[in-house]
């Protein structure tokens, strides 16, 4: 038993305390939040316009008059649906290989390039997320907005896209959750995330055990402290609501 401890002590050692390895680990937790948290910022702004223009097209195309604004509405919608199939349908890891290798092959900055390929495969989710969203608001809302003199896009955006919000938190707060455990990836195109900073130390002292239950932890840690987070919102929600 002893020789057990000892040798777990060693190893321990070796992983995280010699030549101060366990700041590979602090600073690949530091790119994993920073990835996590640009990339969803991306992701919404790309998701709020593409719903927006599908929303758009689902509730008004057959209302528009022929001209160059329905022809418009259906190229964008048109692009918006291509995104969202290919964005949807395709690997995250050939994405980011894309992004990395192909498109931003000169880019230095590694975690831009990470931010970049994660916040366009998020929008596609968020967008669809948003969209529903919307659709979820009963079609009272926009004529009352309407009635009360706002134009679409004001009626949008003070009256339908509050309230949509408002329902699609809780999930809109899980696909951030879905999104720190889809980062870890990023370090198989050379960025040092937790997943990085665990092959690092691999690689340095040839050991897995250590590295990969550590950052096994952490990711787990974080999971559980932002689903308590998604939980409490959503009880507050609920309250708000009687």
């Amino acid at each position: 038993m002893s020789n057990w401890l000892q040798n777990f002590a060693e190893q321990f050692t070796m992983a995280f305390i010699t030549d101060d390895r366990w700041k590979y680990i602090v600073k690949g937790l530091g790119n994993t939040l920073l990835l996590t948290f640009f990339s969803l910022i991306l992701g919404v702004v790309i998701g709020i316009v593409v719903s927006a223009i599908r929303s758009t097209y689902d509730k008004q195309y057959s209302q528009l008059k022929k001209g160059i604004g329905k022809g418009l509405l259906a190229f964008f919608d048109k692009i918006c649906k291509i995104y969202l199939t290919v964005i949807r349908g395709t690997p995250v890891m050939v994405q980011i290989l894309i992004i990395f290798f192909v498109i931003m092959a000169s880019s230095k900055n590694k975690i831009l390039c990470g931010i970049i390929a994660f916040g366009i495969n998020s929008g596609a989710y968020v967008a669809e997320i948003i969209r529903s969203g919307i659709m979820s608001i009963d079609q009272g809302q926009t004529e009352a907005g309407r009635s009360l003199g706002y134009n679409y896009i004001q009626t949008m955006w003070y009256i339908v896209l509050p309230q949509a919000f408002k329902n699609i938190l809780p999930t809109l707060a899980n696909e951030f959750i879905v999104l720190l455990k889809e980062t870890s990836v990023a370090s198989y195109v050379g960025v040092i995330d937790l997943t990085g900073a665990a092959n690092i130390i691999r690689g340095i002292t040839y050991q897995s055990f250590f590295p990969l239950i550590a950052i096994a932890i952490i990711y787990l840690i974080m999971v559980i402290f932002f689903t308590k987070l998604v939980n409490l919102l959503e009880r507050r929600l609920k309250n708000s609501e009687r």
